[in-house]
């Protein structure tokens, strides 16, 4: 019997496979993971500011530290399947998140809503920002080690079928 994360890798290997452009399986798997604490983060968003009327600031920061704790548990697992140790990684990514949210959560998300932007509709533009960025930062910094691994071919071929190498 195969483990969670051989089956979520062979799903997104399967699905990107006859795509018409080289498209990596963990862009996939960052998408299908992301977007699930993504919407973790705006039902936190909203339960913490519109149903229990904190201040938006900590409502986004509370939403934020829960999604991104949950992204990078759930990365590291199914996605990148690191075995890294996870101190290292827990502080590289750390940083990402302080630089993703300075940059984009509250420079683009509580800016757009200072300037009269819908707070629901801020944070998905600057959720746009934050994919592009957060998707880099953990595939080429944060477990920089499990791809280094996969092009030694220390894992499987099948599991790094549709990665480039």
């Amino acid at each position: 019997m195969t483990s969670a994360p051989e089956r979520f890798e062979a799903f997104c290997a399967a699905v990107v496979r006859p795509l018409p452009f080289r498209l990596p399986a963990s862009v996939l798997g960052f998408a299908i993971i992301n977007g699930f604490t993504f919407g973790v983060d705006l039902v936190l968003l909203t339960v913490g500011h519109s149903v229990l009327g904190l201040p938006l600031p900590v409502s986004i920061t509370i939403a934020y530290v829960s999604a991104f704790g949950l992204s990078f548990v759930l990365n590291r697992a199914l996605n990148f399947r690191s075995h890294a140790p996870v101190g290292g990684q827990a502080v590289k990514y750390a940083i990402a998140i302080a630089v993703n949210y300075l940059a984009f959560i509250l420079g683009v998300g509580a800016g757009l809503a200072a300037l009269g932007v819908e707070y629901h509709l801020a944070r998905v533009l600057a959720g746009a920002c934050e994919a592009i960025f957060m998707y880099s930062a953990m595939r080429w910094v944060v477990f920089a080690e499990s791809r280094s691994g996969a092009e030694e071919g220390t894992r499987s071929p099948r599991a790094t079928r549709g990665q480039p190498r």
